[in-house]
């Protein structure tokens, strides 16, 4: 690959992965609700499963979904039912102090934030983009995937520090709550572009 086409991989990366999407929502909310030290592992799922999500879709996965539209409608709709849980679930989210029930809240661990670039449908707007626009082969998707890891953990890093520094806004249970039902809203805002086709 040579320095141009890797520079502008590299800018792809950082305007995809920097901008509100399902994930970024969520890790704002997980730093605001469990501060970033406890997100760290969702950050990290996010950022190395995508890469290998963008691997294995580069062994052959976007020639199957071409050839099999159903698939990919069926995935569409598995994605919305799963979002809309997601999103029920960070609108009642609130710190362990508040509630016996919150007190078993916790972020998303490395395996589930790793797991859930499957279902992510800007995850996949992203992967087959980047991959038909700069990857040639399993080396070229590789090289893509790494590009992308080492980008979005920064990218990603921004969004859960940011919600973090709000901790000190959410200091009544109206303001956390206002605070994680407008998240889950965008959570949700944030799919809809993807999986209408418009995105």
């Amino acid at each position: 690959m040579n320095t141009d086409l890797f520079l502008a991989l590299a800018g792809f990366a950082f305007v995809t992965s920097v901008t509100p999407g399902p994930n970024n929502m969520m890790l704002m909310a997980s730093g605001a609700n469990f501060g970033v030290r406890r997100t760290i592992p969702h950050m990290l799922g996010v950022a190395w499963g995508f890469a290998l999500m963008i691997v294995i879709i580069g062994l052959g996965v976007d020639r199957l979904l071409a050839a099999n539209p159903a698939i990919e409608t069926t995935l569409k709709w598995i994605s919305l039912a799963y979002m809309l849980w997601l999103a029920w679930k960070v609108a009642n989210a609130a710190p362990p102090r508040q509630s016996p029930e919150a007190s078993r809240a916790r972020p998303f661990t490395f395996l589930e934030a790793a797991a859930f670039q499957w279902i992510n449908p800007k995850a996949w707007a992203m992967a087959l983009g980047a991959l038909s626009a700069y990857a040639a082969g399993v080396g070229g998707a590789l090289v893509v995937g790494v590009v992308f890891a080492v980008i979005n953990l920064s990218s990603v890093s921004i969004w859960a520090i940011s919600g973090q520094g709000l901790r000190r806004l959410l200091t009544t249970p109206m303001r956390l709550r206002l605070f994680n039902t407008t998240m889950a809203i965008l959570l949700v805002a944030s799919m809809l572009p993807v999986l209408l086709g418009k995105s």
